[in-house]
């Protein structure tokens, strides 16, 4: 029988983070929405009640000398929130580095308009799907 739950990743923002999911065979990350931060939990805990998620991957900002981004000091604290709300739902953290330049190149190669490309909401989003992807490639191998 094979696997039936999702895997649901993160890039988490001050103001918003964009969402994105597996399918429940975790063969494809799609990008599901963004919403404003401080309703995240919320949306969360909602979405799992209704969909079976495995784990949460957060993308994990970092500078390019390795160290940790100025946005970590707003991730951790999520982070511990989120081990004391769902204390038995695995969570990682995956290097976010290239995720935004990677997002604008996608939208580039998909032929979205300016405008598109200027919508922080599409890009957060697109940027949390680059996120589970990665995560998803690096469990291949």
């Amino acid at each position: 029988m094979p696997v039936m739950s999702r895997i649901l990743a993160i890039d988490y923002g001050r103001k918003r983070t964009g969402i994105a999911v597996t399918d429940p065979m975790q063969i494809i990350a799609n990008g599901l929405t963004t919403v404003p931060t401080h309703q995240l939990m919320d949306f969360l805990l909602k979405y799992m009640q209704q969909e079976k998620v495995e784990r949460i991957i957060i993308g994990h900002p970092k500078q390019m000398n390795n160290e940790d981004s100025e946005n970590m000091k707003n991730i951790i604290p999520f982070m511990n929130r989120l081990k004391k709300v769902l204390p038995d739902m695995p969570v990682e953290l995956v290097d976010e580095r290239f995720t935004s330049v990677l997002a604008h190149q996608a939208m580039l190669a998909g032929g979205l308009k300016k405008k598109a490309r200027q919508d922080k909401a599409l890009v957060d989003e697109i940027s949390a799907t680059i996120i589970l992807q990665s995560y998803m490639e690096s469990r291949k191998y």
